[in-house]
């Protein structure tokens, strides 16, 4: 299990860079507060993070096994 922290800027998709996963940084937030995505690490007054092994187990649970 890994226990590196990934944040935002990483997980997220904006016009000028891909991330992780193929969404702006509004809908994982949007997911956060439906509680669809696990909620993130609060590592500083304006620093939020998650933890990879988390974010990793979000996406296999999304992925279709042919």
């Amino acid at each position: 299990m890994s226990t590196r922290i990934i944040r935002i800027a990483e997980l997220a998709t904006t016009p000028k860079k891909a991330g992780i996963l193929p969404v702006s940084p509004a809908t994982i937030w949007r997911w956060v507060r439906d509680g669809k995505f696990p909620k993130p690490l609060k590592l500083g007054p304006c620093v939020t993070g998650w933890h990879t092994y988390e974010v990793d187990a979000f996406i296999a649970a999304r992925t279709i096994n042919n």
